[in-house]
């Protein structure tokens, strides 16, 4: 499996000289929305847990709490016109720490349609997208467990593309969306629930219905346990 900058950093935790984490430290950041109609977000983070969900009025409200300073976020966006870009990344530490913590709680906007790639290296993803404009979705995540919840009411077709490396990985897609789901390469145990198989895949009844949104997930590499559910 090809391993990208920032999951190499989370396998290096492991093997690196240990030293003690520093005081806990919280930290609140906002874009604001102005006139962005659409976004491209880039979200990297190397361990911990990370939560994303719907909800802000701005273009994004974050809270961080953290105890290895190297981990102080690096929040940086621009504008273009009624575009904007967003980058959000942990920077990489020296050596590694014990008893650390490194949480990160994003909300974006529900509005604005929304390109949003994501690395995620170690430990816990919570991920609440079902109200977001998504136009594409784009994940790799490491070790760890990662839940992904799509249920809502899409308004537009888009693709979701999961590399996983090893662990387990809990998807919700709606019902009421037409579905096309395929996994391939390392996977291990897959539970479906509510989709019917197709040959190498599973799709809604709605697959193909012309006027309804269609979700064409993808999900590919080393995922340990996949759990797919239309509810």
């Amino acid at each position: 499996m090809k391993l990208t900058p920032i999951l190499l950093a989370a396998i290096c935790l492991a093997g690196c000289n240990v030293t003690p984490a520093g005081p806990l430290q919280h930290e609140s950041r906002s874009v604001p929305k102005d006139s962005f109609t659409s976004l491209n977000a880039n979200l990297s983070m190397g361990s911990g847990t990370l939560k994303i969900s719907g909800g802000s009025h701005d273009l994004l409200n974050a809270d961080f709490d953290y105890n290895v300073a190297e981990w102080k976020p690096d929040l940086q966006y621009s504008a273009s016109g009624d575009h904007g870009s967003l980058t959000l990344k942990q920077p990489e530490s020296r050596g590694s720490h014990s008893h650390t913590t490194n949480v990160w709680d994003l909300r974006l906007n529900n509005d604005i349609a929304t390109n949003l790639n994501i690395q995620f290296g170690a430990g816990e993803a919570k991920m609440d997208l079902g109200a977001l404009a998504l136009r594409s979705l784009d994940i790799q995540m490491g070790a760890g467990e990662m839940k992904l919840d799509l249920r809502g009411t899409p308004a537009h077709d888009y693709d979701v593309h999961i590399q996983g490396g090893a662990g387990e990985a809990t998807v919700y897609v709606p019902k009421n969306a037409g579905i096309y789901a395929k996994a391939v390469g390392a996977i291990g145990e897959v539970k479906v629930h509510g989709l019917r198989q197709d040959g190498d895949h599973w799709v809604s009844e709605q697959y193909g219905q012309a006027g309804t949104p269609q979700i064409r997930l993808d999900i590919a590499g080393g995922v340990g346990q996949l759990n797919l559910s239309a509810e």
